[in-house]
């Protein structure tokens, strides 16, 4: 069953949200005069401040509803999706997969542009937004992958198109090697590829970079990681319990992770509210639990699974990893379209929303 689903958060849960972000007891302020120890104390506090007094949660509302949302079962799950049909007879089926600390409102801007070619399908992952918490271990991305397959087919596709990054990317990796008979394609910002030990002694400039980015990333960008898969529950009371606290947690990786930061106040706390509002902090940070260390594995030792349907894959200059091309095709085999752009980073459909629906028009145009 597929029932219809509208945004109605009650007034009570905002005037709950302002109050709290009113009563925050503040730390002292940080010792450098960066981001090296987190979201500085100047910075989060005069957010938090706009968000007490003059965020408009309702406009969120109001521009999401203006789009048709379901919910259904699957797996024994509740599972929140827009489904936004083009007016094209022809256009073909695509599954947008967003990750964490995204959301659905990602691809707010791209929705309109690409329903000229596509007929929509954009899921919240399975304790993200207005999806169901899982109850009990076993939600990882295979899993995930397959409840994508099942919702496309539950909505009568028999031959459609995948895209994702971040979680997102090896969501539709996995969706990609358990659904390939009904996939005209994956596109991926990035793809998730392992450097190869046979290029080590001729790396390109850029090959070396990414294998320094990675490095740097174990060392000064992973705590976030190491915690949400080990403690998800503990750092869980913390971000449930405290809006600001929530927002720091956020809002440092949308500052780490993009392209120059270029996000309004209103874009990071429409997502951040979403995360306050639907009580999701600990339950996203599970998949990190269930599946990271696969994951981990895939983008920095090499792997031996292929994926062999058409692939276009997308590289923003500021995300990690960035894998090259001859790193990348010895997993996916199948490569029609690759492009590393000049501009965005890991949030590509929120930071560069005309590129990144560029980048899946010009893909999917060559498998359709």
């Amino acid at each position: 069953m597929i029932t219809p689903f509208r945004i109605e958060v009650p007034e009570a849960d905002l005037d709950d949200l302002r109050a709290r972000l009113r009563r925050t007891r503040w730390p002292e302020a940080e010792p450098v005069d960066d981001w090296s120890q987190g979201t500085p104390l100047g910075y989060l506090r005069s957010l938090c401040e706009y968000w007490a007094s003059s965020y408009d949660w309702r406009r969120v509302e109001a521009q999401f509803n203006r789009f048709p949302q379901y919910r259904t079962e699957i797996d024994g799950l509740g599972i929140h999706f827009l489904h936004v049909r083009s007016p094209r007879t022809d256009a073909l089926p695509l599954i947008l997969t967003h990750g964490w600390p995204g959301s659905f409102l990602e691809f707010g801007k791209v929705i309109e542009p690409l329903s000229e070619e596509f007929h929509l399908v954009i899921p919240s992952l399975p304790g993200y937004g207005f999806s169901d918490r899982p109850s009990a271990p076993g939600w990882g991305i295979e899993r995930i992958a397959a409840a994508w397959a099942t919702l496309m087919a539950r909505l009568g596709y028999s031959r459609y198109g995948a895209q994702g990054g971040d979680w997102g990317t090896s969501i539709t990796t996995s969706l990609a090697q358990q659904d390939a008979a009904h996939l005209a394609g994956i596109h991926l910002n990035p793809p998730i590829a392992a450097p190869d030990p046979a290029t080590f002694d001729d790396l390109t400039p850029s090959e070396q970079a990414a294998l320094d980015a990675l490095e740097h990333a174990q060392r000064w960008e992973d705590g976030y990681s190491v915690l949400q898969s080990t403690r998800p529950q503990t750092i869980g009371y913390s971000l449930l319990d405290s809006p600001a606290g929530l927002c720091g947690w956020l809002v440092e990786k949308f500052h780490a992770w993009s392209d120059g930061f270029p996000f309004t106040r209103d874009e990071l706390l429409d997502d951040i509210t979403l995360y306050w509002l639907t009580g999701t902090a600990a339950s996203s940070a599970r998949l990190y639990w269930e599946s990271i260390r696969k994951v981990q594995k895939w983008f920095s030792e090499a792997t031996e699974d292929t994926v062999d349907v058409p692939t276009g894959c997308s590289i923003f200059p500021a995300e990690m990893p960035r894998p090259s091309r001859r790193w990348a095709q010895r997993r996916y085999t199948d490569i029609r379209h690759w492009n590393e752009l000049e501009r965005g980073g890991h949030f590509a459909a929120y930071e560069q929303p005309e590129l990144f629906a560029e980048e899946v028009r010009t893909f999917f145009r060559l498998v359709r």
